[in-house]
C-alpha cells in the first residue's frame, strides 16, 4: 500500500517513479527541466523522483505516496496546490481563451495592481521565467548608462550575463566573460572595490538565507546612487512572501529595478520586470524586450488572483508565523539534544536547515535526515518554504517528526555510521555551492 503521511512508514515504494527515470535517461539531459527539482538534490532509493498531484500542502508521487511538501514547487506555490480561489479564475478565463492576436485587458488590470503593491513599480512589463526578467533588467541598466559591467550577489538565472561568473560558463563567450563580476553580500567594501567607470548595474537578491548587517542594503543603495550604478532587486524569492511589496517594502529601499516570479502567480508561469519610469521608458523604443506569451491570459488571470489573496488573507504575516514555529522549533531539538552542529538559519518565512563539520560530511548528514523525513511522508530538501496551505496540524506533525529523526541523526555522528545508514546515493552539492562567487574585475 502507498505511504500515508504517517510516522509508522515504512520507506516509499517508489517503482513507478524509478522506471519513469530510466526512460528519461538518455532522452532529457540531466533528466530535469529544474536542477532543483533534479534526482541529485534527493537521496537515491529512498526519495521519488516524479509527483503526480498535489493539494494544498500535500502532494502525491506517481506511485501514490502522500508527502507534506515543503519545497513547493521551488518557490510558486505560495498559497497552495489547486487553491480554489487562483484554480477557480484560471478555468473562467479558459472559457474566453488563452493567448490572443491583441493585446488583453489583464495586462493592464494586473499592472494597476502590481503598481499598488510594489514601491518602485512606476512601469510593469511581463515574461514568463525569471531569467528573462533579470536579464532584460540588465540589459535596460546598460541601456540607461552606456556602460558595459555587471557586478551580481545571488542566483539569477540561466542567461550569459550571469552564468559567466560560475564554474558552468562553457558556451559563453570571453567578451561576456570580461564584463560580469560578483561580489559578497554583507561586505560594501566588495562593491566598492569593484565599481568602476564602466560598471551600468548591480543586481542582488536582497536576502536568501543570511540578513543584512551594518545597514548593508541601504549603504549599498547610496553607494550605487553615488556611482550612477542601476540598483537591481532580484526578488524571485522575497517578493510578495517577505511583504505584499517585497523586501523593497520590507526594509524601505526603493531600487531602479526589480525582478519577481514563484509566489505571484501560485505556479502558473509569469515573471514580472518593475522600475522607475525614467528607466523603463526605455523599453518603449530603445531597448527590444517582447516575448510571445507575455501576455498570456490564464497566468495574468492567476497573478490577480493571487495577489488579491495575498493582500487581502495578509498571507506574508501567516507565512512569517507557521515558518517561525519550524524555524524555533527545530532549533529547540537540536539544542535539547546537544547537536550544535545542526541549526535552522533564515528568515520565517523561508528557512534553511543547515549542517557543519562538527557532525561529519554535512551532506551525509542531510542525506541521512531526509531519508528519515520521506520515511514518515515528509517531502524535505533542507528548507521551510512556507505556504498558506501550511496548517498547524502539519508544523504539529513535522515537528514530531523531527524529534524521531534528529536522535537517529545524532546517534548515527556518535558513532560514525551516517553514511552506512543510507540506503541509496546522498544528494549532490546545490548548484550555488559550487560557482565562482569571489570574481572580481580588474580595476583600471
Amino acid at each position: 500500500m502507498p505511504n500515508k503521511v504517517s510516522l509508522n512508514n515504512d520507506y516509499p515504494e517508489i517503482a513507478k517513479s524509478e522506471e519513469l527515470y530510466k526512460r528519461a535517461l538518455g532522452l532529457i539531459p540531466s533528466v530535469t527541466q529544474t536542477l532543483a527539482k533534479g534526482p541529485s538534490q534527493y537521496i537515491k532509493g529512498v526519495a521519488p523522483k516524479y509527483l503526480a498531484k498535489g493539494k494544498g500542502s500535500h502532494v502525491w508521487d506517481v506511485d501514490g505516496n502522500e508527502y507534506i511538501d515543503y519545497m513547493m514547487g521551488v518557490g510558486p506555490l505560495s498559497l497552495g496546490y489547486a487553491y480554489p480561489k487562483v484554480d477557480e479564475a484560471i478555468k473562467k478565463q479558459l472559457e474566453d481563451g488563452i493567448t490572443f492576436s491583441m493585446m488583453h485587458p489583464l495586462e493592464v488590470e494586473v499592472a494597476e495592481l502590481i503598481r499598488d503593491v510594489v514601491p518602485n513599480a512606476e512601469a510593469v512589463r511581463y515574461s514568463k521565467t525569471g531569467a528573462d526578467a533579470t536579464s532584460a533588467a540588465v540589459r535596460l541598466a546598460r541601456a540607461y548608462t552606456g556602460k558595459n559591467k555587471i557586478l551580481c550577489c545571488g542566483y539569477h538565472g540561466w542567461h550569459d550575463w550571469y552564468i559567466a561568473v560560475t564554474a558552468r560558463n562553457h558556451g559563453i563567450p570571453e567578451a561576456v566573460q570580461a564584463i560580469s563580476f560578483t561580489f559578497n553580500y554583507n561586505d560594501l567594501d566588495s562593491v566598492k572595490n569593484s565599481i568602476d567607470d564602466d560598471v551600468a548595474a548591480v543586481i542582488l537578491e536582497p536576502v536568501v538565507f543570511q540578513e543584512p548587517t551594518n545597514n548593508f542594503l541601504h549603504k549599498l543603495a547610496g553607494l550605487c546612487e553615488e556611482k550612477g550604478v542601476v540598483l537591481i532587486f532580484d526578488e524571485m524569492w522575497t517578493g510578495f512572501r517577505m511583504a505584499l511589496g517585497g523586501a523593497q517594502e520590507y526594509f524601505g529601499i526603493t531600487p531602479d529595478l526589480a525582478t519577481y516570479s514563484k509566489a505571484v502567480a501560485n505556479g502558473m508561469p509569469i515573471s514580472i520586470l518593475t522600475g522607475k519610469r525614467k528607466i523603463m521608458d526605455l523599453a518603449d523604443e530603445d531597448i527590444f524586450f517582447y516575448t510571445t506569451f507575455g501576455g498570456e491570459a490564464l497566468s495574468l488571470a492567476a497573478t490577480k488572483a493571487t495577489i488579491e489573496e495575498l493582500r487581502d488573507k495578509n498571507v506574508p504575516k501567516y507565512l512569517s508565523e507557521q515558518g517561525g514555529k519550524l524555524k524555533d522549533g527545530y532549533n529547540s531539538i537540536s539544542q535539547k539534544l546537544g547537536m550544535d552542529y545542526t541549526k535552522t538559519t533564515g528568515y520565517n518565512w523561508r528557512s534553511l536547515v543547515t549542517y557543519d563539520q562538527k557532525g561529519g560530511d554535512p551532506l551525509l548528514q542531510k542525506s541521512l535526515v531526509q531519508q528519515e523525513m520521506f520515511k514518515r511522508g515528509i517531502l524535505w530538501q533542507g528548507f521551510h518554504n512556507m505556504s498558506f496551505s501550511h496548517s498547524n496540524a502539519d508544523v504539529e506533525y513535522t515537528l514530531k517528526v523531527y524529534e524521531e529523526v534528529l536522535p537517529i541523526l545524532k546517534k548515527a555522528v556518535e558513532q560514525n555510521n551516517v553514511k552506512q545508514l543510507l540506503r541509496g546515493e546522498p544528494v549532490q552539492p546545490v548548484f550555488r555551492k559550487v560557482d565562482n562567487f569571489n570574481m572580481k574585475p580588474v580595476r583600471k
